[in-house]
């Protein structure tokens, strides 16, 4: 009876044995097989992953394997991938008042209850990671009063004016899209705007950009929960947040403010970082834990949110900022870059997860 039916719809039926790790659904129900060549003597399976940043996709490529072998043992067997990034009608995404960034897939907003944690280095170094596994990434520099990321990126001489039909052009800098007041400003002038100003400001670099085809938009806010983070919550389709804190009790209690204004604009956590977790000394390579450690893990346990890792307070990291090329370009080998692109597979993967749970329809896909 076996022999009776076609060769390429026994290894499809094969294939629905293999699920994915996170969804716990299989590949063809999530869409994820995109094509299929089968003979007796060679099989190619291309899967689909709804991220290029996928964390699983060895784990899925060893399935997709072992289940064409099942059919075929002596074929000759091989899997490929491509990704398709899926938008995240995610919390406030599903609100029409609050219309999609033209071109951009999934806004990302990147915020912390108060300032001098390290946002703006998370920001930037999740962005570039992302890029570099092959995502389609923008970055925008939310911090009207203190802008940092032209500096960061290397590009703080580069003047921006608008186009004819009134939008901006953002800098194309180390592959990704960014945009920044500092375009704007020369070096030693201060912007001196309340909130609503700054909040408009921050929209409209949002909206008015002509950013192009973006998997992910990130968007830096500045510290704080006030009426700019609500403001930009409430205006633009988010599909999540990152909040970046330290081990600090004082910090940590501003993930509890985070979470609670988050909410109320039903914009999802997405995880919580934990930066300056410790120093590890050059000279005796003892770990310090300046400012505690573990707290935000335990933060985020007791609020029920995701925890995606810590970060230690390294000079290097520090160095790299400074100097316009971030860590997981400037030292892609080293530990901290490694967390970097770990943190950020966990990301684009939570990302994927959210935008199948909460999608109906034969579009949605799986977690990668």
């Amino acid at each position: 009876m076996t022999d009776e039916i076609p060769l390429r719809e026994r290894v499809m039926r094969a294939l629905t044995t293999v699920e994915d790790p996170e969804l716990h659904q299989d590949l063809v129900t999530l869409g994820m097989i995109g094509e299929l060549d089968v003979s007796e003597e060679a099989v190619r399976v291309k899967v689909v992953l709804t991220t290029p940043a996928c964390p699983l996709k060895d784990t899925i490529g060893d399935g997709v394997r072992a289940a064409v072998q099942g059919v075929l043992p002596d074929a000759r067997i091989s899997v490929e991938f491509g990704s398709r990034v899926r938008r995240a009608p995610l919390g406030s995404a599903a609100d029409p008042a609050k219309p999609l960034l033209e071109g951009v897939k999934n806004v990302v907003l990147v915020a912390s209850g108060k300032g001098g944690v390290g946002k703006s280095t998370v920001a930037a170094n999740l962005a570039l990671a992302l890029s570099r596994m092959g995502a389609e990434v923008g970055l925008l520099d939310g911090d009207i009063h203190g802008p940092s990321m032209p500096i960061m990126m290397g590009v703080e001489n580069h003047p921006i004016r608008p186009n004819e039909d009134r939008t901006f052009a953002p800098v194309r800098v180390h592959g990704i899209q960014l945009m920044s007041m500092g375009f704007f400003l020369p070096p030693d002038e201060a912007v001196i705007w309340r909130g609503p100003m700054m909040s408009s400001a921050i929209t409209q670099f949002a909206r008015d950009c002509s950013w192009g085809e973006l998997d992910y938009l990130l968007l830096d806010l500045p510290p704080g929960t006030g009426d700019v983070q609500l403001t930009v919550s409430q205006k633009l389709a988010v599909a999540g947040a990152v909040v970046v804190s330290t081990p600090q009790d004082v910090a940590l209690a501003d993930v509890v403010r985070a979470q609670a204004m988050f909410d109320k604009v039903d914009v999802p956590i997405i995880g919580v970082i934990e930066n300056m977790s410790y120093f590890l000394c050059d000279g005796c390579g003892k770990r310090h834990e300046l400012f505690g450690s573990g707290g935000a893990e335990g933060t985020a346990r007791r609020l029920e949110l995701p925890y995606l890792g810590s970060l230690p307070l390294d000079p290097q990291v520090r160095r790299t900022g400074d100097g316009g090329v971030p860590q997981v370009l400037a030292h892609p080998d080293s530990e901290v870059a490694g967390e970097f692109r770990r943190m950020a597979r966990e990301v684009a993967s939570r990302i994927s997860v959210l935008a199948h749970t909460r999608t109906a329809g034969p579009d949605r896909g799986g977690s990668h």
